[in-house]
């Protein structure tokens, strides 16, 4: 009963930060920035697992329905972008009514002998960010009885989950509604990612990023404090999936990170500049760094760096006879070898190692059953294709998907593909040189399946030495969402598209790896 009236007071920390955040535009972002990080965490590295786990690889397909449906409908009937959007936050509202059910079922579990007291707990912790959350969307868009009567409404269904228990669980368990769940689940990131409300000519210069970051670094540690719950004692009950892995390939790549950051102050150091005169050296460093070949060599073995190797520089050499321009260039390079490598390229990857690392916890989870090397490779032109990633976060997204057990063709095709195929790339080439580009990384491919044995770790550390890796990666990528804020870092990984306007209420406020930003339309 104690943990019932926890999660339901939890819940009330919603009105009294906004409350007192909203009195100010740098206080009002710094709680955007703890709303954006921690509820879109808890979905990606909290829920999702989960969802997989009971729905297999079709689940990702109505999260997507979800994330990227309202989108798609307020560009086809923009008079009706309102309506739309008023759906997706009715939606996303009823998925978390719909889960604080399931909640109040997980903490009588957890009382139960064999279970783990921690899975309350983390039911109680995971509900201040959705309280907070309900009254930042909901206050400003419908009132405060309403956003009152939502709160209320989830007490309540906390409690018919909690005295109800197992037999009510049954008829709405994840197994029975894994798909709505799914779906709804997009509709929640959507509503998290597009920033319903607010006027956002306030920060036109960036003034609050600071108040930003210090918001989401906030909703990061919420996360990581929830995250060693879920790992402290509950292996089968609601919320335990995927949390594991995602600590131990944090722990197995934070250290080797940071060498590679080293590494690229030492070439900045040396001259290796990426804004280069000649196009051949700016592409071999967009490609391989050579940073990222440390990665692979290290955690996947010197057999795979040298198919890396040879693979992107008869990419890179292909690209720079045919005079392909690179997308999305270092800008406002520093002076400085050691805030070239751990500020201005941390800036740059830390999201996308961030992105990979989610990924592959996602679409490499065992549930989700891609055993056929070509669809694999599918799945991965379809991340690829409206992304630019960089190559350490190509590099990071390869081991982990060679740890879940992707096969090598997948792993090369991560490698050697990720750094150069995305649609704002392919743009900058002609019809021949995508064909070329395309023969090239075919045969690339079948040098994998003929050639790549299995993948070894060569260097394997002390778990102290890890842990210390993980502190020093938290420490420079907090740095990096200071300075940038959280929306800015998360819109490094946007596709660039020209001419694409959002003049509605709830529009789009990000910013590009170019230091561009804009609001309302995107102009590249």
């Amino acid at each position: 009963m104690l943990y019932l009236v926890a999660s339901c007071i939890a819940l009330l920390f919603g009105p009294l930060c906004y409350r007192y955040f909203s009195s100010g535009s740098g206080l009002h972002k710094g709680l955007d920035g703890f709303i954006f990080v921690s509820l879109g965490g808890l979905v990606l590295i909290h829920i999702l697992p989960e969802l997989l786990e009971h729905g297999g690889i079709l689940t990702l397909f109505f999260v997507v329905l979800g994330l990227w449906g309202p989108t798609a409908s307020e560009r086809l009937f923009h008079r009706y972008s309102d309506i739309t959007h008023n759906v997706t936050l009715t939606l996303g509202i009823g998925g978390l009514l719909l889960h604080t059910i399931t909640d109040g079922g997980a903490m009588v579990l957890a009382q139960q002998e064999g279970n783990s007291i921690l899975l309350a707990l983390g039911v109680v912790m995971h509900r201040l960010p959705v309280g907070v959350a309900i009254w930042w969307l909901l206050k400003p868009q419908v009132g405060t009885r309403w956003a009152s009567a939502v709160l209320a409404a989830m007490m309540i269904l906390t409690g018919v989950g909690y005295f109800t228990g197992e037999q009510l669980l049954q008829h709405i368990s994840i197994d029975n509604t894994v798909y709505l769940q799914a779906f709804v689940t997009g509709s929640i990131l959507h509503v998290v990612l597009h920033q319903p409300h607010g006027n956002h000519d306030e920060d036109q210069q960036g003034r609050y990023q600071y108040q930003a970051g210090i918001g989401s670094l906030l909703g990061v540690a919420l996360l990581a404090v929830l995250v060693l719950v879920d790992t402290g004692g509950h292996d089968h009950v609601h919320h335990s999936h995927g949390s594991g892995q995602f600590i131990n390939w944090l722990l197995t790549v934070s250290p080797v990170v940071i060498i590679s950051y080293l590494i690229a102050t030492a070439r900045f150091k040396a001259g290796l500049s990426p804004q280069n005169n000649s196009l051949s050296s700016r592409w071999l460093q967009r490609l391989a760094g050579p940073e990222a070949l440390f990665i692979t060599l290290l955690l996947l073995g010197p057999w795979f760096a040298l198919y890396q190797a040879i693979g992107l520089l008869l990419v890179g050499l292909l690209l720079s006879l045919g005079k392909v321009e690179l997308t999305d260039p270092h800008e406002n390079l520093p002076t400085s070898c050691w805030r070239f490598g751990f500020a201005h390229l941390v800036d740059r990857s830390a999201p996308w190692i961030a992105l990979s690392l989610i990924l592959a916890n996602l679409i490499g989870h065992p549930s989700v059953h891609l055993e056929h090397p070509a669809l694999q490779v599918m799945i991965l032109l379809a991340v690829f294709l409206p992304m630019r990633f960089c190559n350490l976060g190509a590099a990071v997204l390869a081991l982990s998907l060679a740890y879940s057990g992707w096969s090598n063709v997948a792993v090369a095709f991560a490698l050697i593909a990720a750094p150069v195929l995305s649609i704002s790339q392919l743009k900058l080439m002609n019809w021949t040189m995508r064909a070329a580009l395309t023969a090239v990384l075919a045969i690339a491919l079948l040098f994998a399946e003929q050639l790549l044995g299995d993948w070894h770790q060569l260097l394997t550390l002390p778990n102290s030495i890890n842990i210390a890796g993980v502190v020093i990666v938290g420490l420079i990528f907090s740095a990096s969402l200071l300075r940038l804020g959280p929306r800015e870092f998360l819109s490094r990984l946007m596709i660039k598209f020209k001419g694409h306007n959002h003049d509605h209420e709830h529009a789009h406020n990000h910013g590009s790896d170019s230091g561009q930003k804009h609001n309302h339309k995107h102009h590249h």
